[in-house]
């Protein structure tokens, strides 16, 4: 019989009876029912029970036993009385009645317990995060990130792509976020950085003659923590394509997304048609570049209906260049309570009030209620009704001035109406592709211009484009929004030098700087470049809403905690003297 075991935990079944079996795992819960042991033995595969009683040899040790002692047990297989059957449990059918005990792991009292589901703090939690996997929602979420990515990469393979692997140790590029940096010992004062994402080795792929790649790619940003990222590393699918357009990724990545979403999304629906809308008009209609589409709200300009009318606040705003009003229609909200309770939403948020009409009905006719409609009377109140297709029990928000200023508001309104509302579809998952992105913005402060997006896409209209006004470039980018959430970021990329070194002008970046940062991509592009894009799809987002959990941290392995700091390992953590001088480092203390 091998050393350990002759099954797994979830083998054994009635063919089983008789037999003498081996099993190894650790200890899920003791029962004690009258001087007859009960064990729940688990391991990675299930769990099974097993039993010891006095007529057992081992029965005075198997009473030392405690939970998540690792033990490896001999016994015979039973079944179970019919009333004692368990058919919550693939082997509940069974038990195996002890006869031999080994300890292979005593465990001290712990910190957190792994049967049962008490919520823990996270700090409990990342210390000890490897009793944490052991628990069964954490087991499950990480086999099933394990499966997604074998899954992807049949999907890629099977589309004609490519593994190919590309360099963690490199230079800096700018990606939207801090860089990690990595001191050279032989060559003193230089830093490498770790890869924000492949994006220029991945272009070089294509410059080199390989058609298609992809990698599931561990990139790292010095970024500040979300509940939906990682402060420090994370893994995507990336891929590259070359002589495609914009459609052609699309089309090439959206039945590999949709695929995964349908074999593992636990039955829940797959919207098989996936808008484009324009970076602009998710602004306008969502307030956010990443919509939530279960949620059927689309915000509307209802400007003209307030221009000059006797509202006096919104009357004012629209004298002012550059505002609007927008309305976010709620059907079925149209309660004053309702209307308050949102009010009360948008002051905590930092707004002063959030305006609002509801429809009603009175003696048997519809009536406009709320502030806003007795300020504007009741013709512009039945147009704006009108407009946003509302009826009697409904009810419409507004809120106005610069649509910079309040659009987050609105789309967080959005989000809370739906939901409030029970108006937003949870058993489903609905994309949009998020096209046309602005290609620079502006620093509010400075007025200096930057790049909004990816810096090495190719701007709509090529060259001609970049000789006007940099606001009014749109770039060939991309984003794929779910549920609210961005999977996945690409652009068709710029790919001749003359348009390059043009575009980084525009941003402020000198020929020679971009020269000097991107010379390796810059001079590949010299000798015969092929057109190319791709994107790059978060493999944590995608777990975590297949695992339907809102913090990240619940399907990555060992993830950091909000500061940034790795409290099982003791990262981050302050070098030894010597290395220090080997890599001629000297730590500057910060003064309090």
């Amino acid at each position: 019989m091998h050393a350990f075991r002759s099954h797994t935990c979830a083998d054994l079944n009635k063919s089983n009876v008789g037999e003498t079996v081996r099993l190894s795992g650790w200890v899920h819960r003791i029962r004690d029912h009258g001087g007859i042991l009960f064990v729940d033995l688990r391991d990675h595969y299930g769990v099974t029970q097993v039993l010891c009683d006095p007529d057992s040899p081992v029965f005075a040790q198997m009473e030392t036993v405690r939970s998540e002692w690792c033990i490896r047990i001999d016994g015979t297989v039973k079944a179970r009385d019919p009333e004692l059957v368990n058919p919550k449990l693939p082997t509940g059918e069974v038990e195996v009645f002890v006869r031999d005990l080994e300890i292979l792991g005593a465990a001290e009292e712990l910190p957190l317990m792994v049967f049962g589901d008490q919520e823990y703090p996270e700090e409990t939690r990342l210390r000890y995060r490897y009793l944490d996997l052991r628990r069964e929602k954490m087991q499950d979420n990480m086999t099933l990130r394990s499966d997604v990515v074998a899954s992807i990469r049949r999907r890629m393979w099977d589309k004609g792509f490519r593994e190919f692997q590309t360099p963690i140790i490199t230079a800096s590029s700018p990606e939207g976020a801090r860089d990690f940096l990595v001191p050279s010992r032989l060559h003193p004062g230089k830093f490498y950085a770790l890869p924000q994402a492949p994006q220029q080795f991945k272009q070089l792929i294509m410059v080199s003659g390989f058609d298609k790649y992809f990698q599931i790619a561990p990139c790292f940003r010095d970024e500040d923590p979300r509940a939906d990222r990682s402060p420090t590393d994370f893994y995507q699918l990336d891929m590259e394509m070359s002589f495609v357009s914009q459609q052609d990724v699309f089309d090439t990545i959206q039945p590999v997304i949709g695929g995964i979403f349908e074999e593992f999304g636990g039955g829940r629906k797959v919207d098989a048609e996936w808008p484009q809308i324009s970076y602009k008009d998710a602004a306008k209609w969502y307030g956010t570049d990443k919509p939530d589409l279960r949620n059927p709200i689309k915000m509307q300009d209802v400007s003209e209906h307030f221009r000059g009318s006797g509202f006096a606040i919104f009357a004012k705003l629209l004298e002012q260049d550059g505002t609007e009003i927008r309305a976010i229609p709620a059907p079925t909200g149209g309660s004053r309570k309702f209307c308050d309770r949102m009010n009360a939403f948008a002051q905590k948020e930092g707004l002063p009030g959030m305006g609002y009409i509801f429809w009603r009905e009175t003696n048997g006719e519809m009536e406009a209620a709320g502030p806003l409609a007795k300020n504007i009377g009741p013709e512009r109140t039945e147009a704006i009704r009108q407009q946003l297709g509302l009826g009697i029990g409904d009810a419409a928000f507004f809120l106005g001035g610069k649509p910079s200023v309040f659009e987050g508001v609105a789309g967080k309104a959005r989000t809370v109406i739906g939901e409030e509302l029970n108006l937003t579809d949870k058993d489903r998952f609905a994309f949009a592709w998020i096209v046309d992105f602005p290609m620079y913005e502006k620093d509010p402060e400075t007025g200096a211009v930057d790049f909004s997006h990816n810096p090495f896409s190719m701007p709509q209209g090529g060259e001609e484009a970049l000789n006007g006004d940099p606001m009014d470039v749109l770039g060939y980018q991309y984003d794929l929004a779910c549920n609210g959430y961005e999977l996945i970021s690409g652009a068709i990329r710029n790919h001749k030098p003359e348009i390059m070194f043009k575009a980084f002008e525009l941003a402020g970046y000198p020929a020679d700087e971009v020269t000097k940062r991107f010379g390796g991509m810059v001079n590949a592009f010299k000798y015969g470049a092929p057109p190319h894009g791709g994107c790059a799809a978060g493999i944590d987002r995608i777990v975590m809403l297949l695992a339907d959990t809102a913090n990240i941290r619940e399907v990555i392995m060992f993830p950091m905690n909000q500061r940034a700091e790795d409290l099982m390992m003791g990262a981050p953590s302050l070098p030894m003297n010597e290395q220090l001088r080997e890599l001629s480092l000297r730590v500057i203390e910060q003064e309090d």
